[in-house]
């Protein structure tokens, strides 16, 4: 049986395929910059991941939310890490975050049982 972050990948990765499959140059150019935008500069890749994953919550995106959690993950970032960017993005969101923030903890948990 899948967890939710193989069903999660495959998914996006299905739909990213039919998406940028049909060409059109002004998706491709956010694709583009979406990716170039996380990449080391002046803020490395694990702040960058961290800033986005608060955004998302924020905006009450689960896919972007577990967009950046997987990411965080893979990058290095630790639970407490994760879970105090967490706490903040519940903060300036507010309560109406906190079903966002339950299924971000899960998917997180899914992460780290990937690997035992």
């Amino acid at each position: 049986m899948k967890n939710q972050v193989e069903e999660f990948n495959e998914y996006r990765q299905k739909m990213n395929d039919k998406i940028l499959g049909d060409n059109n140059k002004v998706i491709k150019r956010i694709f583009n910059l979406d990716t170039n935008a996380f990449t080391a500069g002046a803020l490395d890749v694990k702040t960058k991941e961290l800033l986005g994953l608060v955004a998302s919550t924020v905006l009450r995106c689960d896919d972007c939310v577990k967009y950046h959690l997987e990411t965080s993950y893979k990058e290095g970032l630790t639970k407490e890490e994760v879970m105090e960017a967490l706490s903040i993005a519940t903060l300036v969101g507010g309560t109406i975050v906190i079903p966002h923030l339950r299924r971000a903890y899960e998917f997180w948990e899914e992460l780290e049982g990937s690997n035992e």
